[in-house]
């Protein structure tokens, strides 16, 4: 496995000028990325802070894309994030306190459960991941790129998820 560069992700963001037209704020390509072990990305393209989230109108807007951010949203928040796992990847079994969108956009990867519980997902399945523990397998021969949009949850009193941590 290499650490090369995720493939680079054009991120368009739209909002409100001053006078309440809509328009383009950002288009160029996503740069929060961190790389939590050699070939597997996580690129942040946005996040809120509560819900319903703020979208002020005007040009001056804060980047939601640059925060930096650990593994959960922030508190009553989203965060919504693409990742790449690449073939052969070692699966990290964890759980987070949040209901979890995820898209498989492109390649193969193995949703490990508890018990021994597999599940393979292809490009375009979808998987509601409701704060359970898993862990994630890229069982090859190409990367695997996922969507993921996490809410944050109330706590569900089992198990020891993944500690709130700073970016």
């Amino acid at each position: 496995m290499t650490n090369q560069a995720p493939r680079p992700v054009r991120r368009v963001v739209t909002g409100h000028d001053r006078d309440g037209t809509a328009t383009v704020l950002v288009d160029a390509p996503a740069t929060n990325v961190k790389s939590p072990a050699p070939g597997q990305f996580s690129t942040l393209m946005w996040c809120t802070e509560q819900s319903p989230a703020a979208i002020p109108i005007g040009r001056q807007i804060e980047d939601m894309g640059a925060r930096r951010l650990g593994t959960y949203p922030p508190e009553r928040g989203t965060r919504f994030m693409l990742a790449e796992y690449p073939p052969g990847n070692l699966p990290r079994r964890h759980r987070t306190e949040t209901i979890d969108y995820i898209v498989v956009l492109s390649g193969t990867i193995v949703l490990e459960l508890d018990g021994g519980q597999a599940v393979t997902i292809h490009a375009g399945d979808v998987v509601v991941q409701r704060g359970t523990y898993h862990a994630w397998r890229n069982p090859g021969p190409e990367v695997c790129r996922m969507a993921f949009v996490l809410v944050d949850a109330e706590p569900l009193g089992i198990g020891e998820p993944l500690p709130r941590e700073a970016g």
